[in-house]
């Protein structure tokens, strides 16, 4: 399977939630567990060291202390599972380096 869009990638490795409709049912479960359990497993530790052990800061950490904040921690691991993949392929498709921070106004 080839991957197009970026942000497929989560999709791709099973990090979306499960979704079942019927009549008048319509129930989100957990994630769908499709694809390659051993990337989902990496993904989902290296979002765990990034929220739990990481103290450096960053537009990641940022948003995934956010996300545990208002939907839980759980979730916010899964979440940004997901987004590190979108990255990850990302940087995999251009060849650019991740930077921590914005890179700010040079100094005269």
């Amino acid at each position: 399977m080839t991957l197009t869009a970026s942000k497929a990638a989560g999709a791709l490795f099973g990090l979306t939630p499960k979704k079942y409709q019927s009549g008048e049912k319509d129930v989100t479960g957990g994630i769908t567990l499709a694809g390659d359990e051993t990337v989902r497993t990496v993904l989902y530790e290296a979002a765990n060291v990034l929220l739990s052990r990481i103290t450096r800061f960053s537009k990641l950490k940022h948003w995934g202390m956010d996300v545990a904040k208002r939907r839980g921690s759980k979730r916010a691991k899964v979440a940004l599972a997901r987004k590190l993949a979108v990255i990850l392929h990302r940087i995999w498709i251009d060849g650019t380096t991740y930077r921590w921070t914005d890179a700010g106004p040079i100094a005269a």
